[in-house]
């Protein structure tokens, strides 16, 4: 008799590996490898969790209402048309389910996030990836990549782990370019760090017409990556798909209260993103003297070079024997590159004098 198989797709799925938080030999670590907020989460926000502690035993409000109330207030959305989720990794799932299965493809940009293709291979639809242009997403690409196959187009904007962004002409122009049933899906879990006047995330979009959603996630900006906490803004015909895929108690207790209480502490959120303005451009200028090719951000990482620097293998095990960990970034296809999280002034530092011992 055969064994259970999994269904197609299944095996072709690379297991996430997560930034490091570890390293042998070092009782503290820099870790640098996850894009975790240098200033934590709100101490306000922690407060929240803690007392939510005391009614564990009860089921979570199943809509997320206060939350998706106060996300409405934040950002002047209509809350009816706001889902949450376990990180804005559940709502891709949610995407993928609702729209896309055997047979249809779901595209995305060459250096696009991970999770992109996984969730197309867990339903069994076929992942497609455009070429970027410069690390940066092209339009052009990833119109030519629609087939009649087509059913969802992902574009991280900015993008992980490139730290390059779509002024908003292009993605007006990527949406006019798609098809009606193709469901555009801007994901904008950094748009927080992001101070251009050319730059939305994509709100305006979705209130034009049916196809487009916009993912954010508290995970970055509000420092909450353990919470797994993450939204989307849908048109109304969106969200009654995924609120049909959603479980019923999906988001807890505890990530529904620290999440009100984080966006309520402005003044955490601003410091956050002063902190980001200040150490990003300083680490991008520290490392392009040292003579790395350095990737211009928007975010709170920094993509480097180091092809020819001995390669990111090299750079990397040096980085670690210091206590540092950077993101490798092998499963993107880029060997010979690092991402740096923007941590604290300390290291920020010590990222620059390793590496300057290691060149």
């Amino acid at each position: 008799m055969s064994s259970p198989q999994p269904r197609p797709g299944i095996m072709q799925i690379q297991r996430y590996i997560g930034g490091k938080s570890t390293l042998a030999g070092h009782k503290q670590v820099m870790k640098l490898s996850s894009n975790e907020s240098a200033l934590g989460p709100s101490p306000k926000a922690v407060a929240a969790y803690i007392e939510a502690a005391a009614n564990m035993h009860r089921y979570p409000e199943g809509t997320s209402a206060e939350l998706r109330a106060t996300l409405g207030r934040r950002f002047g959305l209509d809350p009816d048309r706001i889902i949450c989720g376990a990180g804005s990794d559940e709502i891709i799932q949610f995407l993928v389910r609702g729209y896309a299965g055997p047979g249809d493809e779901v595209l995305y940009s060459q250096y696009g996030f991970v999770m992109y293709p996984t969730a197309a291979l867990s339903v069994g639809a076929t992942p497609v990836a455009a070429p970027e242009r410069n690390f940066t997403t092209d339009v052009d690409a990833l119109l030519a990549h629609v087939t009649p196959r087509t059913r969802l187009c992902f574009l991280a904007n900015p993008n992980n782990p490139t730290g390059t962004y779509l002024p908003t002409g292009e993605v007006e122009r990527l949406r006019k370019g798609l098809r009606p049933d193709i469901i555009l899906v801007i994901d904008a879990a950094y748009a927080e760090f992001v101070a251009r006047n050319d730059y939305s995330p994509g709100v305006e979009l979705v209130d034009r017409g049916d196809n487009v959603v916009m993912m954010r996630t508290f995970s970055k900006l509000y420092a909450m990556g353990g919470m797994r906490l993450g939204w989307a803004y849908c048109p109304p015909s969106v969200l009654d798909v995924l609120d049909r895929v959603r479980g019923p108690f999906n988001v807890s207790s505890a990530a529904q209260a620290a999440g009100v209480a984080a966006l309520e502490d402005l003044s955490h959120a601003d410091r956050s993103r002063a902190h980001n303005d200040i150490w990003r451009p300083w680490l991008e200028s520290e490392l392009t003297a040292l003579g790395l090719g350095v990737v211009p951000s928007v975010g709170n990482f920094v993509l480097v070079d180091f092809t020819s620097k001995g390669g990111g293998a090299a750079a990397n095990a040096h980085l670690n024997s210091c206590g540092i960990i950077p993101r490798a970034l092998t499963n993107y296809g880029l060997p010979d590159h690092l991402r740096f999280t923007i941590g604290t002034e300390a290291e920020m530092r010590a990222v620059v004098a390793a590496l300057a011992e290691y060149l």
